[in-house]
């Protein structure tokens, strides 16, 4: 990976700084323990996918780096500032778009931006300019003088977007910016996520995994609020290389198949899902196998001597979804 630098040259790898940097955060609420020891940097540039199941302590590591409170111990640091003891200037490092959009229905979008810049500390000469940008940047220059209230909710999710850009912050924090979303909108968000990294470092919680093999570089797992992985997305693929996923449609007694699969020498795993639609009452199954054996020739055999139908058969490529569940599953 490489970054443009001043006077148009580009920056190697082992020039790129830091600009967070998490060591041996810890965080509890009374006796519940929420973040346990976790560690992890993210470069300049680095687009990062946090991943992690519901009560993983995502939300709250995100809230520490966010400046909205301290932790009990360990060290985090945004852009060289210290997050307990600079924490003013962290903020000011800072675009932060929270799990469920805080703005306000009753006013225009043009608005309610001014607000959040003067609220913000910028300048009256810097306030349009940069209100303008946002706009431009996130695609909502349509909307400017609409009612909030009367947006979709990926509009809404774009006007809080723009409110995170508005003082041009290198870093940004994105918790969960897709939740509620539908399909389309999801693609449109994406789209406009790949863009907006393209200059900054962006720290991306999300459940759709989809999305991080698409938009980020790198990505950290934790579970029951540790650390339980941190790579490339590629490293983290290839870290299955042994693995192999088996897909095949099988008519018959849906559990019954399921379980037959699951019994098979080297199989870890197994997941099955109802064809809508296809006629003879057709699942469809995957099953992966901690060897890189012969897996399909397995599956085969035991179709043939459950006397089930098949209609397809084939191996697929796993997907940091596999991964996830591998990794999340033995945790827990």
């Amino acid at each position: 990976m490489s970054l443009p630098a001043e006077g148009g040259e580009k920056k190697s790898l082992a020039e790129l700084r830091n600009l967070i940097e998490v060591d041996g955060l810890v965080k509890s609420y009374g006796s519940v323990k929420a973040v346990r020891g976790v560690s992890f940097s993210v470069r300049e540039g680095e687009v990062l996918g946090f991943l992690g199941p519901n009560g993983a302590g995502k939300s709250t590591t995100l809230r520490i780096l966010a400046g909205f409170m301290p932790g009990d111990s360990g060290r985090v640091s945004v852009n060289g500032f210290d997050v307990g003891r600079e924490s003013l200037s962290v903020r000011d490092s800072i675009g932060y778009l929270p799990e469920g959009v805080p703005i306000y229905p009753d006013m225009r979008v043009g608005e309610y931006l001014m607000f959040r810049s003067r609220l913000k500390g910028l300048s009256r000469s810097e306030r349009k300019g940069q209100i303008q940008g946002a706009l431009e940047e996130t695609q909502t220059g349509e909307v400017a003088e609409r009612m909030i209230g009367t947006l979709s909710r990926g509009f809404r999710q774009r006007i809080g977007l723009a409110d995170a850009l508005l003082s041009e912050p290198p870093v940004l924090i994105l918790d969960e910016p897709t939740v509620g979303l539908d399909p389309e909108q999801v693609r449109q968000f994406r789209s406009l996520l790949q863009e907006v990294g393209r200059s900054r470092t962006v720290i991306l919680s999300t459940h759709i995994l989809s999305e991080v093999e698409l938009v980020c570089s790198s990505a950290v797992i934790i579970a029951d609020g540790r650390l339980v992985a941190s790579d490339t997305v590629e490293n983290l693929k290839g870290s299955l290389g042994d693995r192999v996923c088996v897909v095949a449609e099988v008519a018959g007694p849906g559990e019954e198949i399921r379980k037959a699969f699951e019994e098979l020498a080297g199989v870890s795993r197994g997941e099955m899902d109802k064809l809508a639609g296809a006629d003879g009452g057709y699942w469809r199954y995957r099953v992966f196998f901690s060897g890189s054996g012969k897996g399909a020739e397995t599956v085969f055999d035991a179709v043939r001597s459950g006397g089930w139908k098949m209609r397809q058969l084939g191996c697929e490529e796993l997907s940091l979804e596999d991964v996830f569940f591998d990794i999340v599953g033995g945790e827990e």
